[in-house]
């Protein structure tokens, strides 16, 4: 797998029920920051996305969102006005259904949500998390946007004719929709820094592909410089700025990472998986594990 395929394995994601939420008038929302990531698109009219610590991020119709980190968040018409507690409003106005607010047959200036929410394993999440920018709008007239209107008409569709599976079938579509989300940082030209960032830089981006291809090869930072066509110290500084740490390290980081999912997935020995990921026996695969993660293997597939 690609390294954001195999990322979006390691991270587990958990889908939270998505909802549609139509709202007319003045109207103010504040949910309490219950996920890791929010996302979602303006099917009709416009609001704004607010969140602690940021500026409110004004969406129009096709528009799509995502608000990184466990934070609370609201979504407004006016960023002037006092929000009230978006979950009550939900959990009385019809969730996991259509939530309407305020809204009366044939009412103006209404607007149409669909949104969703994405959880992690959290031994893993601060590597994509870490450097994600806390709010992302995704203009609807950017080229991004355009492999996600289709989307965004099958979730529409979704919620407005209730066949069997859909509760499924809205789940699925959430993550779609927060891969697509991440695809469209990447190619953005406004990319975030970090890991995700990294992704976007040819020369990075290829070390990192050869990294996850071959996690127990003994790489050396001169052999990677010479696999992707730079210097040994160009290669190096490169890397540690895009990423937030060194080659070595980030191999050493996500040989753990990775080794962790096939004992949380699997009954395989701890040696088996030891020399799958490159080390030379148990005891210096565990010690390397339990350094990195605080726990014992054994301890770590148990819990």
């Amino acid at each position: 797998m690609d390294p954001l395929s195999e990322m979006l394995a390691l991270l587990n994601l958990q889908a939270a029920l998505p909802s549609r939420f139509e709202a007319a008038g003045d109207w103010a929302l504040e949910f309490g920051g219950y996920a890791d990531i929010k996302v979602g698109a303006v099917l009709e009219g416009s609001c704004w996305i607010t969140a602690e610590g940021c500026e409110p991020l004004h969406l129009a119709t096709g528009d799509c969102y995502l608000v990184a980190s466990a934070r609370a968040f609201g979504a407004t018409s006016d960023p002037a006005l006092a929000p009230v507690d978006g979950t009550a409003v939900f959990e009385n106005g019809g969730y996991p259904d259509t939530v309407r607010y305020q809204t009366t047959e044939g009412a103006p200036d209404q607007t149409v949500i669909v949104g969703g929410a994405v959880d992690f394993d959290q031994t893993t999440a601060a590597l994509l998390l870490d450097h994600l920018p806390t709010t992302v709008r995704i203009p609807a007239n950017s080229k991004p946007a355009a492999a996600l209107r289709p989307l965004l008409e099958l979730l529409g569709e979704e919620f407005a004719h209730a066949e069997p599976g859909a509760a499924t079938v809205r789940d699925q579509l959430t993550k779609v929709l927060f891969v697509q989300a991440l695809r469209a940082m990447i190619a953005s030209d406004e990319r975030p820094s970090g890991w995700l960032g990294a992704l976007a830089d040819p020369s990075i981006g290829a070390a990192l592909e050869l990294l996850h291809r071959e996690p127990a090869r003994r790489w050396t930072v001169a052999e990677l410089a010479e696999k992707v066509g730079m210097s040994r110290s160009t290669f190096a500084l490169r890397f540690k700025t895009l990423v937030g740490m060194s080659p070595l390290d980030y191999l050493a980081r996500w040989r753990i990472q990775a080794a962790g999912r096939v004992l949380r997935s699997t009954d395989r020995t701890v040696f088996s998986v030891a020399g799958e990921f490159g080390y030379g026996s148990e005891s210096a695969f565990s010690n390397a594990f339990k350094r990195m993660t605080g726990q014992s293997p054994a301890k770590y597939r148990a819990h």
